[in-house]
C-alpha cells in the first residue's frame, strides 16, 4: 500500500505545521528529517548545547506518532543498559526478557559520543538490520526504527568519536546552527515565561501520521524515477571522494546508495515523479561530510570537508 505524492505533500505539511507549534525555525532540518523517514535512514546531529536537538527529535516523533526512547549516553553505560538483558525470575525458575530503551520505533541517542565504542557498538546490527541479538536470540525491531543521534561539536574532554564503520550507517550528519536575531527572540518570548520541562504535547503537538501512513509515505516512492543518467551522476560524485587528492578516505557504495534514496524521496516531498540533479546536490553535503576524511596535508592546510564536497558538486559534471 502506497500514497499518492500529493498525500505525501500534504502529510509532509501536517508535520511540518505541528513540529512548528513546539520547535522556532530548524525547517532545513525539520526537512532533512523528512528525508531521512521517507527514505528509513538515521540520522546524526552536531550542535551546540541548547539549539534544541532533543526538543526537536521528541517533537517530530510526537508528530509522526511514534513511540519514542531516549538513551541519555555516559562512559559507564553499558551494551545491555541499551539492548537489555535476560533475567532469571525466581518465582518461574526461568529467564525472563527485559527489554532495553533501544525497542521503540524513534530512538534519541543523547550525546552518543559520550560512551565507549563497545557500547556504540550495540547500535550497530539495529541501525542496519532492525534487529538485535541477546543471548543468540535474534529480536525484531519496529519496521519504522529510526535513530537520530545528537553529539556536542565543542567538548573534546571525555568523548569517543564515533568509528567510520558507524557513521555509514548514518544517512545524513545535519549541523544544528544557532537560530538568528528574530528567532532567538520568539524563543525568548514565547519561553521564558514557562517554567518547567517543556513537553510537545503541552504545546499543542498531536500526532497526524501513524505507522500505517508512515508505511504508505514510504512506499510513495515507487512512484518516483531515478533515471539512468541520475544514478550514473551519483556514482560519478561518489567515485570522485576517492580520487581527490585531498581525501584520505572517500565514500562507500553504501554512500551511493543513500544518496540516490535520499534524493528520490526528496522528490516526493516536493511532488515530483523523478529526481533530479538539484536533488543530488542538495543532499550531497549532509550524506557525505561525516563520510569522508581529509589526508594529513589537507588537515595541516586547514582545509574544510564541506568546501570540498562543494568543489566536487562544482567539478563533476551534472546531466542536462
Amino acid at each position: 500500500m502506497s500514497m499518492s505524492l500529493d498525500e505525501l505533500r500534504a502529510l509532509a505539511d501536517a508535520i511540518r505545521a505541528e513540529v512548528a507549534k513546539a520547535v522556532v525555525g530548524q525547517t532545513e532540518m525539520v526537512d532533512q528529517l523528512l528525508v531521512a523517514m521517507i527514505s528509513e535512514g538515521h540520522v546524526l546531529l552536531e550542535g551546540p548545547p541548547g539549539t534544541a536537538k532533543t526538543f526537536l527529535a521528541n517533537s517530530f516523533a510526537t508528530a509522526l506518532g511514534l513511540d519514542f526512547g531516549r538513551i541519555q549516553f555516559t562512559p559507564d553505560l553499558l551494551p545491555g543498559d541499551i539492548l537489555g538483558s535476560n533475567l532469571f525470575n525466581f518465582q518461574t525458575s526461568q529467564f525472563t526478557l527485559t527489554r532495553g530503551p533501544i525497542f521503540c520505533e524513534l530512538l534519541l541517542a543523547d550525546e552518543i559520543n559520550r560512551t565507549p565504542p563497545k557500547t556504540q557498538a550495540a547500535l550497530l546490527e539495529a541501525m542496519q538490520e532492525r534487529r538485535v541479538t541477546l543471548d543468540g536470540e535474534t529480536h525484531q525491531l519496529a519496521s519504522r526504527f529510526m535513530v537520530v543521534a545528537t553529539q556536542n561539536p565543542i567538548e573534546n574532554q571525555g568523548v569517543y568519536p564515533l568509528p567510520e564503520a558507524q557513521l555509514d550507517r548514518f544517512l545524513f550528519k545535519l549541523l544544528v546552527p544557532y537560530p538568528d536575531e528574530a528567532e532567538e527572540t520568539r524563543i525568548v518570548a514565547d519561553y521564558g515565561k514557562r517554567q518547567g520541562p517543556q513537553r510537545p504535547a503541552d504545546l499543542g503537538v498531536t500526532a497526524v501520521a501513524d505507522a500505517a501512513k508512515l508505511q504508505a509515505a514510504s512506499g510513495a516512492l515507487e512512484h518516483v524515477t531515478v533515471a539512468d543518467e541520475i544514478t550514473q551522476y551519483v556514482v560519478r560524485l561518489v567515485r570522485a571522494t576517492r580520487e581527490h587528492a585531498e581525501l584520505a578516505v572517500g565514500a562507500s557504495p553504501r554512500a551511493a546508495v543513500m544518496l540516490a534514496n535520499a534524493s528520490r524521496a526528496r522528490a516526493a516531498l516536493a511532488g515530483r515523479a523523478y529526481a533530479i540533479p538539484d536533488d543530488v546536490k542538495a543532499l550531497a553535503v549532509p550524506v557525505l561530510r561525516h563520510r569522508l576524511t581529509l589526508s594529513p596535508a589537507a588537515e595541516i592546510e586547514g582545509r574544510d570537508i564541506e568546501a570540498l564536497v562543494a568543489e566536487l558538486i562544482e567539478s563533476t559534471e551534472a546531466p542536462r
